[in-house]
C-alpha cells in the first residue's frame, strides 16, 4: 500500500529549493515551514539522488514503466498483425 503524502508536489520542491538555495540548515528552514526536519532532509536528500546521472527518481520510474507496458502492448499488436499477414498470405495462395 503506497503512502499518500499530504504536501504537494510543488510545496516539497519549494522547500527544497529554500534549503538549497540559502545558507541555513535543513532544521531551521523545517521550523519556517512548520515541518519535520526529517521530513525535509529525506526531501532534499531524494532531490539529490534524482540528480545523478544513473539514478531514475519518481517521475522517470513512473514514465519508465508506461513505456514498458506500451512496448509489450505494441509488441503483442505487431505479433498477432505478422500471424495474420502470414494467414492471409497462405489462403490466398489456395485460391483457384
Amino acid at each position: 500500500m503506497s503512502f499518500k503524502s499530504p504536501y504537494s508536489r510543488e510545496y516539497r520542491d519549494e522547500a527544497v529549493r529554500l534549503v538549497r538555495e540559502s545558507s541555513r540548515p535543513v532544521t531551521e528552514v523545517a521550523r519556517d515551514l512548520g515541518i519535520s526536519p526529517d521530513t525535509l532532509a529525506t526531501w532534499v536528500r531524494r532531490d539529490a539522488l534524482g540528480k545523478v546521472p544513473g539514478v531514475l527518481g519518481a517521475e522517470e520510474r513512473t514514465e519508465l514503466a508506461e513505456l514498458r507496458r506500451r512496448v509489450r502492448t505494441l509488441e503483442t499488436e505487431r505479433d498477432i498483425l505478422k500471424k495474420a499477414a502470414a494467414f492471409f498470405a497462405r489462403e490466398t495462395d489456395r485460391t483457384p
